[in-house]
């Protein structure tokens, strides 16, 4: 029977290529545990809130919770999602710098869109039009706004993000939105499950940059030993106050000093009922203040308006040259003068030498005037 031997230098080379590490062991060993436990929780505050303003958006209940952290990069992603997906870009412009790129499988962003134009989520479409896409890229902005705002709170300082752009790439061919991220560079993938009552549930992904993940972990532990730091020195404040109030009131046993049976002892006060002055309403006979005088020669916007009216996205999206707008006013009604906002008169629409004017049918009395400019 004959048995191999390997050489030494084979012995090495083996050991050698066991001790080097996978693909997946290099990307994991970009962030840690705690990290991305932190990215996670920022990821579901903030997504908590987009949820709720998608919500008001399209009247349904949605929910948007679970996230997932992974790292990943740009090969992964076209052998793990090998067919046309929407893309939102979002830059922030604020507070954090890099991209925080969405990504929405197509007919969960076609029954958004449906919903968004007044219909019931079942007219779908296999290709978004730039109408299309201009309302879901509305609604992204809406819903990444108010996430920007979670973020602000969280993270203890003001973001700010710039109007996303949308497009529908395929992921297995294109570089759209990805265009300055390498193959083999790491990103970090958030998974989130989407529930849209009734009609969604699906996976929406949020990619982040390894550095923004990194900044957005260290301004939230930044933000958090601050409020540490100044709960303490409250609770040192609070110490000092308790310390001062002994020695005012030896007589007054504190808590820590009660016995079962005991109860707490509080200084005796003079307590009274307060005695405000008799208010009297204002007439229209009595004065302006004196010093009235001071802001007449403060300029103030007039503005009249001939009437309102109420629009769905979807109308207003119908609009052309042409289009006629039915207001909530009838012929012949009197216009709403306003100034800076508030009612002061109602007139009705003359011309005068060719410009529009407005004669005076009926006034508010000059001390609603007065109150009305406060």
């Amino acid at each position: 029977m004959n048995e191999s031997i390997l050489s030494q230098e084979e012995i090495d080379a083996l050991l050698k290529d066991s001790d080097e590490p996978t693909g997946n062991e290099s990307i994991f060993s970009d962030i840690d545990e705690v990290e991305k436990d932190a990215i996670g929780e920022i990821a579901n505050i903030s997504m908590g809130t987009a949820a709720t303003t998608l919500s008001s958006l399209l009247n349904k209940k949605v929910e948007i919770t679970t996230p997932k952290v992974e790292l990943t990069n740009k090969l992964k992603l076209r052998s793990d999602y090998p067919k046309p997906y929407v893309i939102v870009n979002v830059s922030y412009t604020n507070g954090l710098e890099g991209n925080n790129i969405l990504v929405i499988n197509m007919e969960d962003a076609s029954i958004i869109v449906d919903l968004m134009m007044g219909g019931v989520g079942s007219n779908l479409t296999t290709e978004l039009s730039e109408i299309h896409l201009s309302a879901i890229g509305e609604a992204m902005n809406q819903m990444m706004g108010s996430s920007a705002t979670s973020m602000s709170t969280v993270l203890d300082k003001r973001i700010d993000i710039s109007p996303p752009t949308t497009d529908v790439v395929d992921l297995a061919q294109e570089d759209v939105g990805f265009e300055s991220i390498k193959d083999d560079e790491t990103i970090i993938k958030i998974s989130f499950k989407m529930v849209i009552q009734g009609l969604i549930d699906s996976e929406l992904i949020q990619l982040i940059p390894i550095e923004f993940g990194k900044n957005m972990v260290k301004d939230l532990f930044a933000s958090l030993e601050a409020n540490s730091q100044m709960i303490e020195e409250q609770a040192e404040i609070t110490s000092e106050i308790s310390e001062d109030t002994k020695e005012e009131y030896p007589e007054i046993k504190h808590k820590e000093e009660l016995s079962p049976s005991q109860t707490l002892v509080e200084p005796k006060v003079k307590v009274k009922p307060v005695n405000f002055s008799q208010l009297q309403p204002l007439t229209s006979e009595q004065k302006a203040p004196e010093n009235l005088d001071l802001i007449l020669d403060v300029p103030l916007q007039i503005s009249v308006e001939l009437g309102r009216t109420n629009k769905t996205i979807k109308d207003i999206l119908n609009f052309s040259q042409g289009s006629i707008v039915e207001l909530d006013k009838l012929a012949g009604e009197p216009v709403d003068m306003l100034v800076n906002g508030k009612l002061f008169a109602k007139g009705e629409v003359v011309v005068i030498d060719e410009n529009f004017g407005v004669r005076i049918t009926d006034i508010v009395s000059p001390m609603d005037r007065i109150k009305n400019l406060q």
